[in-house]
């Protein structure tokens, strides 16, 4: 089953630091349709404003997955980690018995970026921060996982969950498959572009909910670069 979830459907915050739009409801007050899929509760699509940013605040028992689309994010917490992450590269973190954690743009220029949550798999771990880049030659045509749950993933950032974050770039022409239980979700964001799921056409920024599928297949429609969730 394929749900379409186009951008301008999604909710979202416009405020004079802060433009997002949210994948899945995250309130009440939420679009109805966009609920969570098993694991995976929540994508949001930021834009920061230069010179601000989400000052210290806390997380618990949660996998927070976050890819810089565009510009540099700052990122510094109570574990003493401190990093920048560039477009293209990946931050993520557990936070487990709870950690404190601040993001910034401290650039001249927008900073845009998906921050992905999934639940954990175990509750009350030791928190923990981890960053890498990954070049986007090493994405060309094909998926690659960017952080994941399971070990035999090789590169990717570990995290504590049942899922993997993956991506991918491709020209416009190209396919690639990508093999899912039926039992588990995966929701596919296009950051640049245009592709074909399954033969369901995504723009740039629209979201699509994929379950009870064992094969997708992503056909780009115009040179592309995509985020994959594949969650339990």
């Amino acid at each position: 089953m394929l749900q379409l979830r186009p951008w301008p459907s999604l909710d979202g915050a416009n405020l004079d630091w802060l433009k997002a739009k949210h994948h899945f409801a995250v309130s009440a007050e939420g679009n109805p349709q966009h609920t969570a899929l098993g694991d995976l509760v929540v994508w949001n699509d930021d834009e920061i404003a230069p010179g601000t940013g989400f000052p210290m605040h806390g997380h618990r028992d949660m996998e927070i997955v976050t890819y810089v689309r565009e510009g540099v994010l700052e990122h510094q917490d109570t574990l003493g980690s401190r990093g920048q992450i560039t477009a293209g590269n990946v931050q993520a973190f557990s936070a487990g018995r709870g950690i404190r954690h601040s993001e910034y743009n401290p650039g001249n220029s927008p900073l845009r970026l998906f921050q992905i949550w999934i639940r954990s798999t175990q509750r009350g771990i030791e928190p923990k921060w981890a960053s890498k880049p990954f070049p986007k030659a090493e994405r060309a045509g094909r998926l690659v996982p960017l952080a994941s749950g399971f070990p035999d993933d090789g590169e990717a950032v570990p995290i504590n969950a049942n899922a993997r974050v993956l991506g991918a770039l491709l020209q416009a022409g190209q396919t690639i498959a990508y093999t899912i239980s039926r039992t588990r979700y995966a929701y596919l964001v296009v950051a640049k572009g245009a592709v074909r799921v399954n033969g369901m056409h995504v723009e740039e920024r629209d979201g699509i909910a994929i379950s009870e599928e064992e094969n997708i297949e992503i056909t780009a429609t115009q040179d592309c670069e995509f985020i994959l969730v594949d969650a339990g």
